[in-house]
């Protein structure tokens, strides 16, 4: 059987590179205010997106260091040296007191920023576990236990965010409404959810939030969750509402996506292309359990491989897991291991499956 690793390796790194900041990031950012420029970076690439900005203002604009100043809070294990901007590492998928004090300090920079600053908001996948700012009432420890349970559900992201957003002092436009006394708020965002819901990514802390009370409300009782009271008081309190269209807020706040599954997706396709494959484009915005959706993959390889056809079957999104018992891990490890149990024993498939597995 031919090893097709260093093939599935490079398909994997061109999607990466379709993505990463060092790439992205530069043709985005804005011009360098007359005040500040306050970078608030979120998420598993908040860490590599603040070096970008670092490199950009200080290295190609020569803006004065003390002109930038910043947070980035990522996960556990992806940091990056920064000059400027402090680098805070918490914990993914499950909020911990490093995210608390990151989204802290967060939210104080925006406060405190002024009418001649840039307040420049950089997001990626992981944010919403990453800044963590529970609304007054609810305890550090009821928002993980209610995460938790979330998580072990099965709801899809769009609807575990749903609910941490109401319950939540930076997420569902809050941010921008703290840092609403800026010249201008930019927000560059990489997107990790299906459809690029700018609102989904990483819980939208500046952008307007379709969702309701209400909603997040239903939510608990879609999956019967086991909240405290504390919990479902929140959830039916008024103030703890999120930031809806034509809050002022978001007179001077501007909303840019500059990466996509899609553009990842495409850079993998490009490239299996070349290397002689027919492409099977499953599409950038798969949902549903793992299991599941790894028991469709099989079959596809299956009957590709039965028909002869040399194919490469590529997709992306956002699946989940209900969890059930003990188990340990997540929707990447879900379907890879129930991919190869479906494909044990079959000569000339090979799978590479890549998540941060949150």
């Amino acid at each position: 059987m031919t090893d097709r690793r260093p093939l599935l390796r490079s398909i994997f790194d061109a999607a990466v590179a379709a993505a990463h900041p060092d790439i992205v990031l530069a043709q985005h950012l804005r011009p360098p205010p007359a005040g500040r420029v306050i970078c608030l970076a979120a998420g598993k690439g908040a860490a590599a997106m603040a070096a970008a900005a670092e490199a950009h203002y200080l290295d190609e604009l020569k803006l004065a260091p003390e002109r930038l100043i910043g947070i980035a809070t990522t996960r556990h294990g992806h940091g990056v040296p920064t000059r400027r901007i402090k680098v805070v590492e918490a914990g993914h998928p499950m909020p911990d007191e490093a995210g608390l004090k990151g989204a802290e300090e967060a939210l104080r920079m925006a406060e405190a920023a002024e009418a001649d600053d840039l307040l420049l908001v950089l997001l990626s996948g992981g944010g919403s576990a990453n800044w963590i700012a529970p609304v007054p009432g609810i305890t550090f420890l009821q928002k993980q236990q209610l995460t938790r349970a979330l998580l072990r559900s099965g709801a899809p992201i769009g609807e575990v965010n749903t609910v941490r957003k109401h319950l939540s002092r930076i997420k569902g436009g809050r941010l921008a409404r703290a840092g609403q006394h800026a010249a201008e708020i930019v927000t560059l965002a990489i997107s990790d959810v299906p459809h690029d819901e700018p609102s989904a990514i990483a819980s939208g802390p500046t952008v307007p939030d379709p969702t309701t009370l209400s909603d997040a409300h239903a939510i608990v009782a879609k999956y019967r969750l086991e909240v405290d009271d504390g919990i479902r008081a929140a959830l039916i309190d008024p103030a703890n509402e999120s930031c809806k269209p034509g809050d002022k807020a978001f007179a001077r706040a501007h909303f840019e996506l500059i990466a996509r599954p899609r553009q990842s997706l495409e850079a993998a396709a490009k490239l299996a292309r070349a290397a002689g494959y027919e492409i099977v484009d499953l599409g950038a915005d798969l949902e549903g359990e793992a299991r599941e959706v790894a028991a469709a993959h099989a079959r596809l390889a299956l009957a590709a491989r039965a028909e002869g056809r040399r194919v490469a079957i590529l997709s992306g999104g956002e699946l989940t897991v209900t969890v059930r018992g003990d188990g340990r891990g997540g929707p990447n490890q879900e379907y890879a291991l129930a991919l190869a149990a479906l494909l044990k024993g079959t000569a000339d498939i090979s799978v590479l499956s890549g998540d941060t597995d949150g």
